[in-house]
């Protein structure tokens, strides 16, 4: 709620100059899960370091395994400098934080990399004790604007079969989506139309 009663908008902070990597660079969006509790979903910045690879120790092998397609105790520096180094330009990332005991904890985050013009790569990552509360499909809500306004065509990802929550939350976007299975992975196409 804001201060005269009106609810908050899960819109993104406008920046200074309106373009859309500025808007990327300073996104802000608060949104409610599924379970009631709020949710901030922002830019990530280089001071997350820590509160992301606390989140990753909180992840399953299982998570990793779907995430990574390999099984990964961890990430290896030259990932870690990788994961840390978005432009916000071509290198989109977004973290979700819930506050936990009067602190914000990260619970996951989403990114796109674009790999040519007009088409990204798009990738998501939950902690898995908040499987389940929507955080997904609002990372996904979240990029999608972030991509539109970049003047994406499609986002492009791909998918372990077995990974029915992450083909759900594509489903369900609101994007079209067309799928191709090949070498035991399903390429999945979002179209901006």
């Amino acid at each position: 709620m804001t201060g005269d009663g009106r609810e908050e908008s899960s819109r993104p902070t406008p920046s200074p100059g309106g373009k859309p990597e500025s808007q990327a660079a300073n996104y802000v969006a608060e949104e409610t899960l599924r379970d009631g509790r709020r949710i901030t979903i922002r830019a990530q910045r280089p001071e997350d370091l820590e509160a992301i690879r606390s989140a990753a120790r909180l992840t399953s092998e299982r998570t990793r395994y779907l995430r990574f397609f390999a099984p990964k105790k961890s990430l290896s520096e030259s990932e870690v400098a990788f994961f840390m180094g978005p432009d916000f330009v071509d290198h989109v990332a977004l973290m979700a934080f819930v506050e936990e005991s009067g602190r914000p904890v990260v619970v996951g985050g989403g990114r796109f990399i674009v790999v040519k013009p007009g088409t990204a790569e798009i990738a998501f990552f939950v902690v898995d004790a908040f499987h389940r509360l929507g955080i997904g499909s609002l990372l996904m809500r979240h990029l999608a604007i972030l991509g539109r306004a970049a003047g994406l065509a499609e986002f492009v990802a791909e998918v372990l079969p077995e990974n029915a929550s992450m083909l759900g939350v594509f489903r369900k976007c609101g994007l079209p989506m067309t799928t191709r299975r090949s070498d035991g992975v399903i390429h999945v196409s979002l179209a901006f139309s």
